[in-house]
């Protein structure tokens, strides 16, 4: 869905829930006309009142009154049912109004940043995004699902009441409503200082949410260096300021309330005070007395209930804003209007840098990479080396368009990178990381993610190429055992070959493999080094390589440092150059 750039320092920024609106107005259309239903109903019963006590309890002659007592109250009891259905029905049309439409926000924020590129989680910590996806979410849907629809039944209510007094006691009411704008303007005027609080509120709980899921994230690290009092102290202090923060926004939404209630009973006092001298000097029935003052209570209470709305649509303006800011942010790495298909390949992808140049958006004046010049033909296998920081790393992000490049092209079986369909580009690439990724599912399902669409004997075909079937197989329930999150229950060396079997699974033209080898022990590197040979048949590959044994096995070697591509050729002739590589290869020699 679209994003719409709200207008901050107002309930007015709401408008950006606009769009997951739009989808649903039969919806809101049924809501509102059992909105206004209900509060005719309830603007009827002041009519009926004043019919049971003019006419049911002061009309002379006991048997007639009698009888129109009993009519009076069974059309106060059919207000009442009429009242209640109206309202039943309002209720669940709000509140499923409210629940559809978080959901669909919920799902439109997360799905936008998973579309973000890695410059967007450089400066947005994951804790930020999660505290918009669910307290946030939460606040719109108090004010979609309840809040507004509260407001806009009390709108009616006290405009019908209004109008009602208005025409029966113009000169009263004259001076009620200017009562009543002596106390809206300052309510509103205050009301701003409570969004300013909100908005400080939710991004204090934000903060406190992100540090929590940084720490809950890296768990074996914190307790193993002790910092567990030291996390946790620094939590509190986070959760102190929110809190903080919170009771300052409380103590001001208190005192706009202390006002509205104040200034309402007032206003109310004094229009019964004015009716009751009309019944005095006869110009005003019991009857007509007892109505007025049930419009007046009603208009008294719609003003109430609107400033504790007001506060409502604040707080949820204040979460709204941040949501849609969230929305509005758009990944750099753009798709093209119009892409370019890759021509079919059967020996792997042809992949091209020319004049490649690369800073990081959080690094501007370091470049990571400098005039990159590097071909790799089809089925060509090519070892990246270099020392840390020389931009390994960097190339393979290039490639997977995780980032554009500063200068200079890429291009993969000779169509450039940016002329291609993000999903088309990627789905041809196979990756495996250094720190492999396990999600919170079965084994199984863990593999299926390289091709969900694959079915279980090849799945386990997969696994038996990575030698993972073994140890899967020992599992407690085989395939279908649940790894934890992030596969606490498995040894690296595990996570890693699950990594591999799912890149095999995937089967892509060109595959890029970060020291996939780089936590297993000696046998299984032996076995997974044999299957890796069987993966890279047949395909392009890039090796980042720390190992000799894995460099060694390359047709080319490509040594970067400092960004720049110093050396590349066969392992023979570059220890016989006595470059850079051959230095890295004898530190890798020693033992």
């Amino acid at each position: 869905m679209p994003a719409v750039s709200p207008t901050r320092g107002s309930p007015r920024a709401l408008s950006g829930l606009l769009p997951f609106l739009r989808p649903y107005r039969g919806r809101i259309a049924l809501a509102g006309l059992f909105l206004v239903l209900a509060a005719a109903a309830t603007l009827v019963f002041p009519v009926a009142l004043r019919g049971l006590i003019d006419q049911g309890l002061v009309e002379p002659g006991h048997g007639e009154r009698l009888v129109a007592l009993r009519g009076h109250f069974f059309e106060l009891f059919g207000v009442a049912v009429a009242l209640g259905l109206f309202s039943a029905a309002r209720f669940y049309s709000v509140s499923w109004l409210g629940e559809r439409v978080t959901a669909d926000l919920r799902s439109a924020v997360y799905a936008h940043v998973l579309r973000q590129s890695p410059e967007f989680f450089e400066t947005t910590r994951t804790g930020e995004v999660l505290s918009r996806l669910t307290t946030d979410t939460t606040l719109v849907q108090t004010v979609v699902g309840s809040s507004f629809s509260l407001g806009l039944r009390n709108v009616v209510m006290g405009a019908g009441a209004l109008v009602v007094l208005v025409y029966t006691h113009p000169y009263v009411m004259s001076l009620v409503i200017a009562a009543v704008l002596l106390v809206v303007v300052p309510a509103a005027l205050f009301g701003r200082r409570v969004r300013r609080l909100s908005r400080a509120s939710q991004d204090r709980v934000a903060d406190s949410s992100a540090i929590a899921a940084e720490v809950l994230n890296a768990i074996p690290v914190v307790q193993s260096y002790t910092g567990e009092a030291r996390e946790a102290h620094r939590f509190a202090e986070a959760t102190d300021h929110a809190f903080r923060t919170g009771v300052r926004r409380t103590r001001a939404r208190a005192v706009l309330v202390a006002f509205i209630i104040i200034a309402n009973a007032a206003l109310v006092l004094w229009g019964l005070y004015q009716g009751a001298q009309a019944v005095m000097a006869g110009s005003l029935s019991a009857g007509q007395l007892g109505q007025a003052a049930l419009y007046v209570i009603i208009f008294a209470g719609a003003v109430a209930v609107l400033g504790e709305v007001y506060g409502d649509l604040l707080r949820a303006a204040g979460a709204t804003e941040r949501l849609m800011e969230l929305l509005a942010s758009r990944s750099p790495v753009a798709p093209p209007l119009h892409p370019v298909a890759a021509p079919a390949t059967r020996r792997g992808s042809a992949v091209a840098l020319h004049g490649v140049t690369f800073h990081y958006p959080s690094r501007p004046a370091q470049p990571s990479l400098r005039d990159i010049e590097l071909e790799v033909a089809p089925g060509e296998t090519v070892a990246l080396v270099g020392p840390s920081g020389a931009g390994k790393s960097t190339v393979f992000s290039l490639l997977l368009r995780f980032y554009d490049p500063s200068a200079g092209a890429i291009a993969i079986d000779g169509v450039p990178v940016q002329q291609r369909d993000l999903q088309e580009l990627r789905s041809r690439i196979g990756l495996v990381a250094q720190e492999p990724v396990v999600f919170s599912t079965s084994a199984l399902e863990n593999i299926r993610y390289g091709r969900p669409e694959a079915s279980d004997a090849e799945v386990v075909a997969a696994a038996r190429a990575a030698y993972a079937h073994e140890f899967i197989s020992e599992l407690p329930e085989g395939y279908a055992t649940f790894l934890g999150e992030r596969g606490v229950r498995l040894s690296g060396g595990q996570r890693q070959r699950i990594a591999i079997a799912r890149a095999m699974l995937k089967n892509p033209p060109l595959l890029l493999l970060d020291e996939a080898t780089s936590a297993l022990d000696a046998e299984s590197e032996r076995v997974v080094q044999a299957a890796l040979a069987s993966a890279m048949r047949d395909r392009t590959t890039l090796v980042i390589a720390h190992r000799l044994a894995t460099v060694q096995q390359a047709d080319r070697i490509v040594v970067l440092d400092q960004g720049r591509i110093v050396e590349q050729g066969p392992h023979e002739a570059l220890v016989a150059a006595g470059g850079v590589y051959a230095r890295l290869a004898a530190l890798q020699l020693l033992d």
